[in-house]
């Protein structure tokens, strides 16, 4: 009696699980609950129906099916931290359907610790579901920028297909009895299940009543189509390592086995870009047939804002904003209409996920295309605009120190204004003359008044209400360097791969992707290595002390210069900084001795803005195309090109501090001395306001006023006054008008690769 009842159990389990391949779910549905009434504790019953309700919706369920996967699993009673041993083999599934719902719920760090639990015990899984596992993680760790073990997990697909192809079944007999049922995730899963299925039947002669060739052919297309996926996975790894070598020799495999399709071009377009050969990048995109791709429905991408992003991203490297921009607010334009079509708005059905197709849930990349958006808009000076993007995309990306980096470098844009100088690289008058008043004797030369520290920016409301103020500027920085880890992070390695390295098999299949955890995450942008976070970390607290400086706040902005300067790695135009905000604060706390001491000229030996690894490694191999210099032409005009000119503004500010202790025959050998190493044009307001101040001291009045009409420093006459006349206070040292802070070109847009 108990063998017929197995054996019914067996036909019954056999029986949903062939309804539930051909799509008839309903009857699928009899048969479990046939089978549930003979074997009530089973908890993989429940599970089965619960897949087929979800796959009988039209997958749109994803929320409900979340919650019946989470009760099971609590029945079960285990974790994934508790799969230690063979006999957790059984609960898999359970874990592999909840491992499919974080990745279409964008929860790839809960995934991706589900999945490397499962792949440690793939060997007694059969063929096809230890695919599914592997192709899985492939997935997952391309979107967390982890290139080196999707490499190696692609080395082990390749030996599973091998290994598949000769098993002829065996492990096959283990599920169907037991007909666990899994959410099919990736198209390239499902391929690669048929190969294996089409060669079983082929290899046991099962098909014998059919047409051999004709099975064969189509047997044959299937396997060139994982191929090509597989190929296609391999370049996207390798862009990520920037490994353009190795990234060539798959980019051909690719052509070769997809043609002319959408992925390919796509993925070939972007191996040109990060060669620097744009307009052939253009080229290829535009000659992609992006009509013929499957909609969102069908793949879970929409292939028209991807293909206007990239568009702008491309733009981007080559200094045309204007464009960039353009490109940038279509890609969100589609991407609005792409939800409207899902029905992911309004209606709130995107926080219950329902009525949404699982594979649709990652359709949506606003906040991806925002964050491009925002800094398009910074570097194109319109920093209000690029504040309320990078606003949106932070609700997201809260985890992201380099967004936070670019908010404060909003809030400062927003507030350091515009003057003439600065736009034009010319002194006026405007910033020395305010105005003249009265006639003939009695006229009179009204000089300008300087801006005043302690300027309260949001008067009268919280600095944490996120508008473009110098207040939430602090936050911002703030934020950032608690994001930062305190110690430096350990070396991934000393050399990220070379443009032109060629071993991709060698370290890939070796399990270096223990490296990518070394990494600091940055989504939606690539992830910080340990230079890179250095360097920014450099740069937080860069515009922190200028910020604070701004603020009135010299005691914190003292702090943060000497953090600054004391960085290992620091850049000249960071160190020169330092030693400027340094002394202005030191300057403002009556510490006159001190700030002489940071603004000795012969601490500026360089005065580069410094290049980010990733754009070194981006130049090294680039075509004969336009270069990568955004950083280039974003630097402000009145930021010293030279090291002469950074001295000449280094003696500025040291003329200023001797004034300040009454050494006015110092102040005036600084001030000299620093116009002679500059053009006249290039000597600003506040140096020439000085000269005047020290000619009226002197008591020569008229070369006072021939220093005003001429807007230029002269000779100085003989002094006929005596020291103890009256003193004006000096004005305040030169203060750069904008933040001098290097701007970084920001890492990466998110550059959509896939399909």
């Amino acid at each position: 009696m108990a063998e017929s009842s197995a054996d019914q159990e067996k036909e019954m389990a056999s029986n949903a699980h062939e309804a539930f391949t051909a799509g008839k779910y309903d009857e699928c549905m009899m048969h479990l609950e046939s089978l549930q009434e003979l074997n009530k504790e089973d908890y993989k019953i429940l599970m089965n129906k619960a897949i087929a309700e979800f796959y009988k919706s039209g997958q749109t369920t994803t929320g409900t099916l979340k919650q019946t996967l989470m009760t099971l699993k609590s029945q079960v009673h285990t974790a994934v931290e508790d799969i230690d041993g063979l006999d957790d083999v059984e609960n898999s599934i359970l874990y592999y359907n909840q491992a499919i719902i974080h990745y279409h719920m964008r929860q790839y760090s809960e995934a991706i610790v589900i999945g490397e639990k499962l792949y440690q015990f793939l060997e007694p899984f059969e063929e096809k579901f230890a695919q599914a596992v592997c192709f899985l993680l492939v997935d997952l760790y391309l979107l967390t920028f982890q290139p080196e073990k999707a490499l190696h997990l692609l080395a082990v697909l390749e030996k599973l297909t091998v290994q598949g192809n000769n098993k002829n079944g065996k492990g096959e007999v283990a599920c169907r009895p037991q007909c666990k049922f899994y959410i099919h995730r990736d198209p390239v899963t499902e391929a690669v299940s048929q190969i294996e299925n089409r060669s079983r039947e082929l290899t046991a002669g099962q098909n014998t009543g059919r047409d051999n060739a004709s099975q064969k052919a189509e047997f044959t297309a299937m396997v060139e189509a994982a191929k090509s996926k597989m190929h296609q996975y391999k370049v996207r790894a390798y862009i990520q390592m920037k490994s353009l070598k190795a990234c060539k020799r798959e980019i051909k495999s690719v052509m070769n086995t997809a043609g002319n399709s959408a992925p390919s071009l796509f993925l070939k377009s972007n191996f040109e870009y990060l060669r620097g050969n744009y307009r052939k990048a253009i080229k290829l995109l535009n000659s992609s047939n992006i009509a013929e791709h499957p909609g969102p429905l069908k793949t879970g991408e929409c292939v028209r804002c991807m293909f206007w992003n990239n568009l702008g991203c491309i733009h981007f490297a080559m200094g045309k904003h204007n464009l960039g921009i353009f490109y940038f607010k279509k890609a969100l334009q589609e991407n609005d209409h792409t939800c409207a079509q899902l029905g992911d708005g309004s209606n709130g059905q995107s926080k219950k996920f329902t009525g949404i197709p699982m594979c649709a849930l990652l359709a949506n990349k606003r906040h991806e295309l925002l964050y491009n958006c925002g800094i398009q808009l910074l570097h194109l000076g319109r920093p209000l605009a690029a504040f309320e993007c990078l606003m949106e995309a932070v609700q997201v990306y809260h985890a992201n120190p380099r967004l936070w980096l670019r908010l404060a470098e909003c809030c400062i844009a927003a507030n350091k204004g515009s003057s003439e100088q600065e736009n034009k690289g010319l002194p006026s008058k405007k910033g020395i003359v305010q105005s003249i008043v009265g006639q003939g004797y009695h006229r009179k030369i009204v000089l300008a008044s300087q801006p005043t520290q302690n300027t309260i920016y949001s008067e009268g409301q919280s600095a944490a209400i996120p508008v473009a103020s110098m207040e939430f500027a602090a936050i911002c920085l703030r934020n950032a360097l608690l994001l930062l880890p305190e110690t430096t992070l350990p070396d991934a390695r000393e050399q990220q791969p070379s443009l032109d390295s060629s071993g991709e098999g060698s370290d890939a299949a070796s399990g270096k992707g223990q490296e990518g955890d070394k990494f600091l995450p940055a989504a939606p942008s690539s992830p910080l290595r340990k230079q890179e976070v250095e360097n920014l970390r450099c740069s937080i607290l860069a515009c922190s002390a200028y910020v604070a400086l701004a603020l009135g706040d010299n005691l914190m902005a003292l702090s943060h210069s000497e953090k600054l300067l004391h960085q290992p790695k620091l850049s000249g135009s960071l160190k020169f900084l330092g030693h400027l905000y340094a002394a202005e604060a030191l300057i403002s706390m009556d510490r006159i001795s001190d700030a002489i001491a940071h603004l000795n000229p012969d601490n500026v030996t360089d005065v580069s803005l410094g290049v980010s690894p990733s754009e070194q490694d981006q130049g090294a191999d680039k075509g004969d195309l336009e270069p990568v210099e955004t950083s280039g032409k974003q630097t402000p005009l009145c930021y010293p090109s030279t090291v002469n000119s950074a001295r000449a503004m280094m003696l500025f500010n040291l003329g200023s501090a001797y004034c300040l202790r009454s050494e006015y025959e110092k102040a005036r050998k600084c001030l000299h001395q620093a116009a002679s190493m500059v053009n006249t044009k290039e000597i600003p307001p506040e140096a020439i306001l000085l000269g005047v101040y020290l000619e009226l001291q002197n008591g020569n009045t008229q070369l006072a006023l021939q220093i005003i009409k001429r807007n230029q420093l002269l000779p100085s006459l003989k002094s006929t006054s005596s020291p103890d006349l009256h003193k004006k206070p000096p004005p305040p040292p030169y203060q750069p008008s904008a933040p001098l802070q290097p701007i970084q070109v920001p890492s990466s847009f998110t550059q959509v690769q896939r399909k």
